[in-house]
């Protein structure tokens, strides 16, 4: 299992070769929280919040949620690959928020409500 310091020092590296131009506007940069975060429209357990793409009264930043990863490793069974494979597909998903927000678009947004009304509804994902 990877620890809170070795996900933050893989998350430092990750987002170290992201081009300067995605920390436009972001203010508030990236945090790595220790928190597990469900997600509250769902049973207790069955659904974690990875990643947020925050636009608020503090600015933008992004936070990723150490506990949910977490949580899921240990439901999943993952490597410490899956590990980095998840932090670094979550970051680049929560850039893509952020880059669309300050495009004013919407489209990931949508499509990942759209997931979720999926997931809902019990379709299989491929």
């Amino acid at each position: 299992m990877i620890t809170f310091e070795q996900a933050g020092d893989l998350l430092d590296e990750m987002a170290e070769a992201f081009p300067p131009e995605f920390y436009q506007d972001l203010n508030g940069g990236i945090s790595l929280l220790p928190d597990r975060k469900a997600d509250p429209a769902f049973p207790p357990g069955e659904m974690y919040i990875l990643g947020e793409y925050c636009h608020d009264q503090m600015g933008r930043y992004i936070n990723l949620y150490y506990g949910s990863f977490r949580a899921l490793a240990e439901l999943e069974g993952w490597s410490d690959r899956d590990w980095e494979d998840q932090l670094q597909e979550t970051l680049a998903h929560e850039f893509t928020h952020h880059i669309e927000g300050l495009a004013g678009e919407r489209g990931l947004e949508i499509k990942d409500e759209a997931f979720l009304e999926q997931y809902r509804a019990g379709d299989s994902f491929s």
